[in-house]
């Protein structure tokens, strides 16, 4: 049998594994995760939460590699994009209703400083009589 050269990568925001291995056809992904020793050096890897892929394509633990293979490790997401999505849109609306707000009451302290401004000149037009 031939060896496959296949690498397993797992990223943290601040550093990254890379590990490349040679192992026989037939091969599992979850044998060759066993065989790299990631799970050691990285304890907060559970492979039944942990989604696993071969160039960011979903793959199961039970595929078996194939030469040049790289499995990917995937970290769980901290929030939800949808829920980040929603909260930005309605902060976003707040803000522009905030905005909306602040140009109304600006446009009638105007009108009532032109309406000050213009009772003032008509009693002194009045004094002048």
């Amino acid at each position: 049998m031939s060896k496959l050269k296949i690498e397993i990568a797992y990223a943290l925001p601040d550093r990254y594994f890379l590990k490349t291995l040679h192992m026989e056809q037939g091969t599992t992904v979850q044998t060759a995760i066993l065989q790299s020793g990631i799970l050691h050096q990285f304890s907060e890897i559970d492979l039944r939460e942990n989604k696993i892929g071969i160039f960011s394509r979903p793959a199961k633990l039970t595929d078996l590699v194939e030469d040049g293979d790289r499995i990917e490790i995937y970290r769980p997401l901290l929030a939800d994009p949808k829920e980040i999505r929603r909260k930005r849109a309605a902060q976003q609306l707040q803000e522009q209703q905030a905005q909306k707000q602040a140009e109304k009451e600006a446009k009638k302290r105007a009108k009532q400083l032109a309406q000050d401004q213009q009772s003032a000149n008509e009693q002194e037009e009045q004094g002048d009589d």
